[in-house]
């Protein structure tokens, strides 16, 4: 039974990617829109365990890809609104993630991600603020 829910699954995500520049490409342009909201420049994200890290946002791979870095990956949205964006995204050979991004204004952010890097599973939440310019 969980097999066969599996493949139904996978065909659904499947048939999502087919559609090509019909719906999924109006949902990357309205996530678009939410992420450019966004402040460019340098950003403190603190992870709710207490970890900080800082972090060029040049573009919104920048928050959407934390554990995978620069990694091409596939990205699909899957939730957007005014304010928030959830996107999964796949990257072939090193795992995959999904990401709920939510704009409390310009220059503070929610960022939630979690799934596979390499093998091991992660789940990181962290509020950003932007800290400056770049450097």
């Amino acid at each position: 039974m969980l097999f066969k829910r599996l493949v139904c699954a996978a065909f659904a995500g499947a048939s999502l990617f087919i559609v090509g520049d019909g719906p999924a490409a109006a949902h990357r342009s309205s996530t678009q829109a939410v992420l450019s909201q966004i402040e460019r420049g340098q950003w403190l994200l603190k992870e709710r365990r207490g970890g900080e890290r800082k972090v060029c946002f040049a573009g919104p791979n920048s928050f959407i890809q934390l554990a995978h870095g620069t990694a091409s990956c596939e990205q699909f949205v899957v939730a957007q609104d005014q304010h928030a964006a959830t996107v999964r995204y796949t990257c072939t050979g090193h795992g995959q993630g999904r990401t709920t991004i939510t704009v409390e204004t310009p220059r503070l952010v929610r960022i939630e991600t979690q799934g596979v890097l390499d093998g091991s599973p992660f789940e990181q939440e962290y509020e950003a603020r932007r800290a400056g310019a770049c450097g």
